[in-house]
């Protein structure tokens, strides 16, 4: 039986020669937002190990919506130049480049995960965070997020938009907004961060509005024939927070207005949730809104076997599969995965005597 893991998708125009995904992962390796190097060579080794589509670390869309000083940026056009280079040579190879755009909200503004991860107040470097409510990620940061008025929603879909001008003109083939892992579009989802009493909190009609208004602007700019993924936190793994039947009813809503496949991962929103962490822990949740919105998918999470992989397609659980650690692990992971599954695929011609 042929592999589904190595079988082709074609979403709107664009076709993905397999199945395999390299989720977003954060570098922090930039300064000032700018690509370099690290993020040419990062993604580029992926690209040539085989993989079908390459979803860039989240993005940031302005300086204030970074998560580290360290982040990858489109909020200037000089941007875009290191980024369209990346972006040739991932094409070169076969593969396709996708796009991130993300906006951390109240988890801005702290240090890269190897220099403690911790918040920065002003003297060190950070930045006045923002929320849908004025309501800190942990009880003893510096600071707390500022709540946004109307005119700084405005000002946060206009970024996206300008972000989705950007990211056209550097030559992404995918893009994917992000609304997951306690960043701001899924702080305006939850209730336990999102206490507004305005048109933007309560129910849930209104604690998805910012969600659908980001995305109006961003369609605005993308274009019609190219996918356009959202990634969601299909539980806050929290009591009272977001859950796995609005985010079903949620991925019905965005289906209807364009949206072509939801890239379904969970948590990140408190500090007190309890994640039950096991191999494919987040694939029911991508099965359940494959099937009950009827929209493509992406498992990710603790999937790091071929097989593993393969079953998930087969069980028509979800479409895509998504790597992160693994894909750090091993740069070449499509070229070892096919060889696990019988699978005769093209090698980079400057590495084809090995692949005997």
């Amino acid at each position: 039986m042929a592999s589904k893991l190595f079988s082709p998708l074609t979403i709107k125009k664009i076709t993905l020669k397999n199945r395999i995904v390299i989720s977003p992962m954060c570098q922090y390796s930039s300064v000032d937002g700018f690509a370099n190097d690290w993020h040419l060579v990062h993604l580029g080794s992926r690209a040539s190990g085989g993989v079908g589509l390459i979803i860039q670390e989240a993005t940031a869309v302005s300086p204030e919506a970074r998560i580290s000083p360290s982040d990858l940026g489109i909020w200037k056009d000089e941007h875009i130049e290191k980024l369209k280079t990346i972006n040739e040579f991932i094409v070169s190879q076969n593969a396709i480049p996708g796009i991130q755009l993300a906006h951390a909200g109240r988890k801005a503004s702290v240090s890269a995960p190897w220099m403690g991860n911790k918040k920065l107040d002003f003297v060190h470097g950070g930045w006045q965070t923002v929320a849908p409510s004025a309501i800190a990620y942990h009880e003893d940061e510096p600071f707390q997020p500022e709540a946004l008025d109307k005119t700084g929603i405005q000002k946060v879909i206009e970024d996206f938009k300008a972000a989705t001008k950007r990211a056209v003109e550097a030559g992404y083939q995918v893009m994917e907004i992000h609304g997951a892992h306690g960043y701001l579009l899924h702080q305006f989802l939850s209730p336990l961060t999102n206490t507004r009493t305005d048109e933007y909190g309560g129910s849930f009609e209104n604690r998805i509005r910012f969600t659908l208004e980001i995305l109006e602007a961003v369609q605005s700019e993308w274009p019609s024939d190219l996918p356009l993924f959202i990634r969601i936190s299909a539980t806050d793994w929290a009591e009272g927070g977001w859950n796995p039947e609005e985010s079903v009813k949620l991925s019905k809503i965005l289906k209807e207005k364009g949206v072509d496949l939801i890239d379904v991962s969970s948590g990140g929103l408190v500090s007190h949730q309890q994640i039950q962490l096991k191999p494919g822990y987040q694939v029911e949740f991508a099965e359940k809104i494959k099937n009950e919105a009827a929209i493509l998918t992406g498992a990710v999470g603790l999937i790091t076997e071929a097989n593993q992989a393969e079953e998930i397609l087969q069980n028509n659980q979800a479409d895509l599969v998504l790597f992160a650690r693994e894909s750090l692990r091993d740069p070449n992971l499509p070229l070892h995965f096919a060889k696990e599954l019988n699978e005769d695929i093209l090698w980079p011609k400057q590495y084809a005597r090995a692949k005997v």
